[in-house]
């Protein structure tokens, strides 16, 4: 209260004193007791405005991107044309189910070279990583985080830009990815896609952009954490090749030894343990994700768990709707966004608790 009523009087002098100057004495006082009127939330949405847009163009304007965007754009191109080669037999294979063309694009192949979904889990954490392992450290080297921050903007708009600025971006790459695969199915096949293909594969490209924005916070946590770009790299590289290759393993090795104790276990026993490891492979976001992408581009897939005979005996055997598909993923796609807001709050208040100097 005191100090209020200090700033108070302080101000009121100020403008008795302006009052008596020369005119252009009197604009340079009034300008310092306006700078206590300045309202930062006035300026924030500008200056994040202008954060956003540099982060974008940094981002566009680096090799290292363009290096990311051609990896994943042949990669991918290369499984729609094994897809397209094996379209013909998947679909005579079908009983039935071929109303739902365009999705094989994304779901099938001819062996040689994994599905369009199966190469988007793989390398698309490469591109998350790729963009954020040094979104703060590197500014931190280069002396600018500093600067940034002696600008009249608050510090959480710094993170928040990056984030948003990189998300975007992957929006927009996977959006034209996705848009590139309708316009080879029209050209090729023939056929355009019907309404519940268009919303099976808007609900998978925001499913994708979920699933990269993890690795992308997961980065950006790494690149608060460690001072230098190179360890920050290698720890998110590690962290995906570990839920990539080894993460499996390691629950085959806990299956098989549990499995070694109970030989003679009953039929409740072995339902709960396929549960015990189906769930205990859901905390990879690997798994989460495939399930959620095969769930939503293959309407013939109704169940992700173990079924008993009781359940499976009278179930009809057609695809599910769209809504239902939706609520059967569900539960992924909540671990997805929860993985990815606690990645983000964790490097937010790491942060924002972290003392910034020039160069250090």
């Amino acid at each position: 209260m005191e100090a209020s009523a200090l700033k108070k009087r302080l101000n009121k002098w100020v403008h008795e004193v302006s009052e008596r100057l020369p005119d252009g004495f009197r604009k340079f006082a009034g300008s310092l007791s306006d700078r206590d009127r300045f309202d930062k939330s006035n300026a924030n949405p500008a200056a994040f405005r202008v954060l956003v847009r540099k982060e974008i163009a940094d981002h566009v304007r680096s090799w290292r991107f363009i290096l990311l965007l051609a990896i994943i754009f042949l990669t991918c191109v290369a499984s729609l044309y094994t897809a397209l080669h094996s379209l013909q037999d998947a679909i005579k294979s079908e009983d039935g189910y071929s109303d739902f063309v365009i999705l094989k694009l994304f779901t099938i192949s001819d062996g040689t070279l994994p599905s369009f979904i199966g190469f988007i889990g793989f390398l698309g954490p490469l591109l998350g990583i790729g963009l954020g392992f040094d979104a703060v450290n590197s500014e931190r080297n280069k002396g600018t985080l500093s600067r940034i921050m002696a600008q009249p903007i608050h510090r959480d708009d710094l993170l928040n830009a990056k984030f948003t600025a990189a998300l975007f971006i992957i929006g927009f790459m996977f959006l034209a990815l996705g848009l590139l695969v309708l316009s080879l199915g029209l050209l090729i096949v023939g056929l355009p896609p019907s309404f519940e293909e268009l919303l099976r594969i808007i609900a998978f490209l925001v499913v994708t952009v979920f699933y990269i924005g993890f690795w992308l916070n997961l980065s950006i946590l790494f690149s608060v954490r460690f001072r230098q770009p190179a360890t920050s790299a290698l720890a998110g590289i590690a962290v995906w090749l570990f839920f990539s290759f080894f993460y499996d393993m390691i629950l085959n090795l806990v299956s098989s030894v549990l499995l070694r104790n109970g030989q003679n276990a009953s039929v409740d026993d072995m339902l709960h343990h396929v549960s015990l490891m189906m769930g205990l492979s859901r905390i990879s976001p690997y798994t989460l994700f495939n399930e959620a992408t095969s769930t939503l581009l293959m309407p013939t897939v109704r169940n992700l768990g173990p079924l008993t005979t009781e359940q499976a005996y009278g179930a009809i055997d057609s695809p599910l709707p769209f809504g239902q598909s939706l609520l059967l993923v569900w539960p992924q796609v909540t671990g997805l966004v929860a993985l990815t807001l606690v990645c983000f709050a964790i490097s937010y208040v790491m942060f924002l608790r972290q003392e910034i100097r020039g160069r250090s």
